[in-house]
């Protein structure tokens, strides 16, 4: 009796040990993602190709500065928990400093701040700075309906699989705006069944219409969201505000933008901080958001001229 009774503690205690280096194991899980994001300027190259009153010197500033801010890397950080995801810092080059616009442009393309995502408690928080103003952006982490595939790829060595989603389009991620290559052609086939709208581009007192770069874009009311995950890396999360999967996301194409993750590093030996930003005025998404579609209006009118067709550089600037 007594030798069972020193066996059943035995076997307890073993089991004890097993369950608690488990949970440590899960606990001390950690990995850093690197994410190369790009976002497609074909269209809008084209606004302002063959325009006249832009100079070759002007047209290479544009697409530099559309370069820099179309093209970005990120850092994952994450553990069976939570996530931070930040762009990686790199130094202007002499002339191109970051200014107040450009700062404005980037948190519109996805940059600044750090996004930090805690999928137990489905919550997310974000700084960000606007206007000079910091914000702390704290809601509740979307929901996506995602639609698992069977479709395998391979990216960095590791099995993929395919999932989809249709999210409403984001009026704040300038990433999602598309130039309106068929607003024209759609008035001119108008201006033949009503000769009225064949003056669309003057007012009623017969001065030019004030246009701006603002004026020139659309934005759909949904995009079509295409992700591949890592089951062999067993999260749930992903970059940006990107999660739910049976698996490290790995890639994103919403179409337009591919966030594509180019290294994984797993349990190193120095482990990031991951924690939650503290800094700036707390506000919701909706509140967010608000604050950032009242300022774009402002620029729509304070931007806008007469014969100004809001071609890049003209319109919302892309300097500070």
């Amino acid at each position: 009796m007594k030798t069972q009774y020193i066996m059943k503690k035995i076997v307890f205690a073993v089991a004890f040990l097993f369950v608690f280096a488990a949970s440590n194991a899960q606990k001390d899980f950690q990995g850093m993602a690197v994410y190369e994001s790009k976002t497609s300027t074909a269209d809008f190259k084209k606004r302002f190709e063959g325009n006249k009153d832009i100079t070759p010197d002007m047209q290479k500033t544009i697409e530099e500065r559309m370069k820099k801010m179309f093209e970005k890397t990120f850092i994952l950080n994450f553990d069976k928990q939570a996530s931070i995801y930040k762009e990686e810092e790199k130094l202007d080059a002499p002339g191109q400093g970051n200014g107040g616009g450009m700062r404005m442009m980037s948190n519109m393309m996805g940059g600044g701040g750090t996004y930090y995502k805690d999928v137990k408690q489905k919550a997310y928080s974000v700084d960000k700075e606007f206007m000079g103003k910091e914000f702390l952006i704290k809601d509740s982490l979307k929901t996506y309906k995602w639609v698992m595939e069977a479709e395998t790829r391979q990216i960095g060595g590791y099995t993929c699989y395919k999932a989809t989603t249709v999210i409403p389009a984001s009026k704040t991620d300038f990433r999602n705006y598309r130039p309106r290559a068929d607003r024209d052609n759609a008035k001119k086939d108008d201006s033949k069944k009503d000769d009225s709208k064949a003056t669309d581009t003057k007012a009623t007192d017969g001065k030019e219409k004030k246009t701006s770069f603002l004026d020139e874009i659309d934005l759909p009311k949904e995009i079509t969201i295409t992700a591949w995950y890592t089951p062999e890396i067993p999260i749930n999360q992903g970059p940006e505000g990107y999660w739910g999967l049976p698996g490290l996301i790995l890639e994103v194409n919403d179409g337009k933008t591919i966030i594509l993750c180019s290294k994984v590093v797993l349990n190193a030996k120095d482990k990031a901080d991951i924690k939650a930003p503290t800094k700036g005025k707390v506000v919701s998404q909706k509140e967010y958001d608000d604050t950032i579609i009242k300022k774009m209006e402002e620029f729509r009118q304070m931007n806008s001229g007469p014969g100004d067709h809001g071609g890049p550089g003209r319109g919302m600037r892309f300097g500070g």
